[in-house]
């Protein structure tokens, strides 16, 4: 089983989130919870059951951090070398050939992929055209929208 890859800003970010979870929400929600218990009768005590279900939800989601950040191989895209070619980790900027609209995205692992961030999977359509390019090519990809055509207009890594 190979391990998925995350870039090293995408590991600090899933850690700091697990460390939040472990050291702010967990003692938080206990709390809520021993107050919920000493109003009384559990059966019919809603903030009891909206703390338990809080707590649920954020217990799993500190078992998938650990399992996810325990699995993954961090790659420090500073330390890669690969020139002005499209690898994972790169910073890319696009420019839409039909419509002339530019955009920024980095190619980063599934786990951390995040569109509002401009964080791509390395999975994606987008990222699976783009990987081996260099600046200056184009290249189309299928979107749900139809094909698209982009320009390469920058690579960089940080």
């Amino acid at each position: 089983m190979s391990r998925p890859p995350i870039t090293k800003s995408g590991s600090e970010r899933l850690r700091g989130e697990l460390e939040r979870l472990k050291s702010v929400d967990r003692p938080r929600i206990i709390a809520a919870i021993a107050e919920a218990r000493a109003h009384g009768d559990l059966k019919e005590n809603a903030e009891y059951h909206a703390a338990r279900e809080l707590q649920s939800f954020t217990e799993g989601r500190i078992a998938q951090l650990e399992a996810l950040l325990s699995n993954a191989e961090v790659i420090d895209v500073a330390k890669l070398n690969p020139g002005k070619r499209v690898v994972f980790g790169a910073i890319v900027d696009l420019e839409d050939e039909d419509s002339g609209v530019a955009v920024t995205y980095q190619i980063v692992g599934d786990l951390e992929a995040d569109i509002k961030q401009s964080l791509i999977a390395v999975s994606s359509p987008i990222a699976r055209a783009l990987i081996g390019k260099h600046e200056g090519d184009s290249f189309e990809f299928t979107a749900p929208n139809g094909v698209k055509h982009y320009e390469i207009t920058g690579v960089r890594y940080e």
